[in-house]
This record gives structure tokens, C-alpha cells and sequence, in this order.
């Protein structure tokens, strides 16, 4: 009992001189966050570059021997060039506008076709590209996939209409633009935080048209050429300089 009362009468000094020398003690400092760079996000403008290949197709017929010269022929061509744009990302989706332009490499390759005016050939180069399109895609991270819809223009040099038999030949008849409706579709990754690759496949359709050569010419003189079922198909690789405006910034303790 005696011991009892002693330790009772002992323990609140005890205790007070613990609280004490706790006070004393200095206080842990709050951690400090360390900022990493912001999270990767589409949201820009865009700058860059591209190169690939380019398939146009188109049949040209006249009226003088109703005959089909190309018969809807389609040649590869190198094409290089390019584009600008902006990227706006909500959550996973992605809405934007991309304006693009390419030169086309010539290719005046035509086949011949007997008429009862000798050997005829006709040949054309689309000497260059342009579109302007909305994208729609889906973000994965980096990776972008996406699809594209709008138009584009497609400068031509016009017609040169030769006859082989005789050598006659005229040139650079209707020069022009020809507008169209365009679709495509691409997947896009960004290696680094401000610069991405992409791979893409367009189809541009294109409006029919038709002229008269004149009556002076010296070969078909007064025909009409008609170009329908024009199209031009294209793949590019790409590389864009994205000015990122990021993503949050995340805290690290």
C-alpha cells in the first residue's frame, strides 16, 4: 500500500518532466513537394515535315475518237512537303485543324493509242498537293489515333498531247487547280516531350473537268478532253515540332 502511495505521488512530476524535455526537442520540418515536368498532353500548335508517295488516277477521254487515253491509270509519285496545325486534348479525345502542302515529283509517263490520225499519247503532272482538314482522334498516353476530313487542291500543268507518228506534240494547255473533298486517317506517337512522328493514309477525290484544244493546234485540233474519275491517294511519314502547352504538373514528396 505504502508503495502504492508513492508511485502515485511520484508519477505527475515524472510526467511533467517529459513533457518538458519533449518541448524541447526540435520539431520534424513539413516535407517540401518536388515538382516533375508536366504531364504530356496534345494541346498545341504544331509545326513540321513530311515526305512519301502519291497515286494519281484519272481517265481522259475525248470526244473526236471517244477513246480513253489513260484508262484509269495510276502512277506513284514522290511527294514532299509541310504541314501546320493545333491540337486541343479533353480527357482521352482530341479535336484539331491541319493545313498541309507538298510538291509532287513529274512523272509525264503516258501510253499510246492508234488513232486514224497516227499514234496519239496524253500525259499530265499534278505538280503540287494542298489540304486543309479537321482531325478527330484518340489519345493513349503518347499515341494518337486519328482520323481526318476536309479538302485539298491539286495544281496541274496541264495537258501535252503528242502524236508519235508524226511528232506534232503541244503543251501546257489549261493550267489549273482542281479542288476536292478529302478523308484520311493516322496514327501519330510522340518520342519525345515536344516532338512527334506519325504515319498517314489520304484520299482525295477529285472535281471532273474538261477543255477544248484549240483549232490552230497540230494535233486534235478542236477536241475536248475530259478528265473524270480523278483521285489522288497518298501515304506520308511526318515528323512535327509540337509547342506543348502540358498537362498538370504532378507533385513528388
Amino acid at each position: 500500500m505504502r508503495k502504492l502511495l508513492v508511485a502515485a505521488a511520484v508519477a505527475p512530476a515524472l510526467l511533467a518532466a517529459l513533457a518538458a524535455n519533449a518541448a524541447d526537442l526540435p520539431v520534424a520540418p513539413a516535407p517540401v513537394p518536388l515538382y516533375g515536368p508536366p504531364l504530356f498532353s496534345w494541346t498545341g500548335f504544331y509545326v513540321g515535315g513530311n515526305v512519301g508517295g502519291a497515286w494519281a488516277q484519272s481517265n481522259v477521254t475525248d470526244t473526236l475518237f471517244g477513246l480513253n487515253f489513260t484508262n484509269g491509270d495510276s502512277n506513284g509519285r514522290f511527294i514532299g512537303g509541310g504541314e501546320v496545325g493545333f491540337n486541343y486534348q479533353f480527357n482521352y479525345l482530341m479535336v484539331g485543324v491541319e493545313g498541309d502542302f507538298d510538291w509532287v515529283a513529274a512523272d509525264n509517263s503516258a501510253t499510246g493509242i492508234a488513232t486514224p490520225a497516227g499514234v496519239l499519247t496524253v500525259a499530265s503532272n499534278n505538280t503540287w498537293i494542298s489540304t486543309l482538314a479537321a482531325r478527330f482522334g484518340f489519345v493513349a498516353d503518347r499515341a494518337l489515333f486519328y482520323a481526318k476530313a476536309g479538302g485539298g487542291w491539286v495544281g496541274n500543268n496541264g495537258f501535252t498531247v503528242t502524236n508519235a507518228t508524226t511528232g506534232a506534240a503541244i503543251s501546257g494547255v489549261n493550267n489549273n487547280t482542281t479542288g476536292g473533298w478529302l478523308v484520311g486517317a493516322g496514327v501519330e506517337w510522340a518520342f519525345a516531350y515536344s516532338w512527334t512522328v506519325k504515319l498517314e493514309y489520304d484520299y482525295l477525290g477529285l472535281n471532273s473537268q474538261s477543255f477544248t484544244i484549240p483549232a490552230t493546234a497540230p494535233v486534235l485540233a478542236g477536241d475536248t478532253l475530259t478528265t473524270g474519275n480523278r483521285s489522288v491517294q497518298m501515304l506520308k511519314l511526318g515528323v512535327n515540332y509540337l509547342f506543348n502547352w502540358g498537362g498538370p504538373t504532378v507533385a513528388r514528396y
